[in-house]
């Protein structure tokens, strides 16, 4: 049976963290994400039992947890305009629900298509422990856009880590969500002059988002979000303890988006 893109999804894999210098680190752990297509919450609202948009259930999602606050859609279709992109095509967000009301994303991403099903472009949007909050647009080669997998970078603009400067960039590897495909790999570098300095990986498989898996991932990873942002804390005490410097944390950028340009032909 194929996989329709146009599905929202629940996909459950895990996720590796794995700092390479001045001290190696690595820690791993497993995790569910929800693929919601922008234009079926609504539906998902009404047909889930256990799912709600804007209001409090055992699984839910916030509009006011993303972009500007004030509507998906329209967040990230103003930045797809201002970045010069066809908008009106689907848009699917990859992220974890709020869970009992509770909600921390490290990283979600919108896999932003054009009106005739292309993928044109990805936003990365970034939360740190602090409530701060910035994306990062990049369109998609054209070339790319129909293969396995999509390779992107841009320079980092935003504060995460207190223990990573601003001077450095990203290098995305995508396997997004397709039809036919049951996987889904999300890989991102962080690197400095020095080179890779801490890589990241989800690796999730695809199941039907319905009742009866939201209810299972539930007892199977309790209390996921808290989790999370438990271990994130715990992590950086266990690098403070084994000396790493600490960076101070700067303003945010001006801007909600950093959109990088389209390469040229």
């Amino acid at each position: 049976m194929s996989l329709r893109p146009d599905e929202s999804a629940l996909y459950v894999g895990r996720v590796m963290h794995q700092r390479l210098r001045p001290v190696r680190h690595r820690l791993d752990y497993r995790l569910f994400s929800l693929l919601l297509d922008l234009d079926e919450l609504a539906d998902l609202d009404r047909r889930l039992r256990l799912f709600s948009l804007d209001r409090f259930n055992l699984f839910s999602l916030h509009q006011a947890d993303y972009g500007d606050g004030r509507g998906l859609r329209a967040h990230v279709e103003r930045q797809l305009a201002a970045a010069g992109l066809p908008t009106g095509g689907p848009i699917r967000l990859l992220s974890m629900p709020r869970i009992l009301g509770h909600a921390f994303n490290p990283l979600s991403v919108y896999f932003c298509l054009r009106p005739d099903g292309v993928l044109q472009a990805i936003l990365y949007e970034v939360n740190n422990t602090f409530g701060e909050r910035h994306g990062y647009l990049i369109p998609v080669d054209e070339a790319e856009a129909g293969g396995e997998s999509i390779r992107q970078q841009c320079d980092k603009r935003f504060h995460v880590s207190p223990f990573l400067g601003l001077d450095m960039h990203y290098g995305f590897r995508i396997t997004p969500p397709r039809a036919g495909r049951a996987g889904l790999v999300i890989g991102v570098d962080a690197s400095d002059a020095g080179g890779v300095l801490l890589h990241a990986r989800l690796d999730a498989r695809r199941r039907p988002l319905g009742d009866a898996a939201l209810l299972r991932v539930f007892f199977t990873h309790p209390l996921l979000t808290l989790k999370v942002v438990a271990g994130i804390h715990w992590e950086a005490l266990k690098l403070w303890t084994r000396g790493l410097r600490l960076h101070a944390r700067p303003a945010p950028p001006a801007t909600p988006v950093s959109i990088t340009k389209a390469r040229d032909p």
